[in-house]
């Protein structure tokens, strides 16, 4: 199963940062065969460690890693924006702003410990907004990522940390294993 431990975002935090992306040229519905893959709010979320596929008989070890989870998570905001890659493989993301870092490193420790596989890439808090590849003209994608660079959401602590499976796929399905405050 492909797995991924990741922070959501508060519901009042969402409803916000939804109010800016709902103005965002992105945003707006696209013609068949043009989609941009836009990430809907509730499937916004912070990765703090890639784990890919895991056999199914170690799921037991990460729901364990979460629910163990005791650090007080960092106070953050979404400010500012950017893009991943570049032409077809361009991601469009919102920054998050905070000391992410010491519960990140928290969060691979206990998957090394548990010699669980991760993505051992630095962590880059984002959330991911859409994948709009080529498909959106670079003027509106430029209007895009200059609204994105004035954003200031709100603040909030991060407390809301969860295990998910996910399935790839033209709509990806995400399911929840273990959140943080299950134990």
């Amino acid at each position: 199963m492909r797995l991924f431990i990741a922070a959501y975002l508060p519901a009042e935090v969402e409803r916000h940062f939804a109010g800016m992306v709902g103005g965002l040229h992105v945003a707006r519905p696209m013609p068949e065969g043009r989609s941009v893959r836009l990430v809907p709010a509730g499937q916004w979320h912070m990765t703090l460690a890639f784990l890919g596929e895991v056999e199914d008989e170690r799921r037991d070890d990460a729901v364990e890693l979460v629910h163990g989870l005791r650090e007080q998570g960092p106070v953050v905001r979404i400010a500012g924006g950017g893009r991943f890659g570049r032409g077809k493989f361009t991601t469009l993301v919102a920054k998050v702003d905070g000391d992410v870092q010491p519960l990140g490193e928290v969060v691979r420790r206990q998957l090394k410990k548990r010699r669980l596989p991760f993505d051992r890439r630095p962590l880059l808090p984002h959330v991911t907004i859409a994948r709009p590849g080529d498909r959106l003209p670079a003027g509106e994608l430029e209007h895009d990522l200059e609204t994105l660079r004035g954003y200031q959401g709100p603040q909030w602590r991060v407390d809301d940390v969860r295990l998910m499976k996910s399935e790839l796929g033209p709509r990806p399905t995400y399911e929840v294993l273990a959140t943080a405050r299950d134990s």
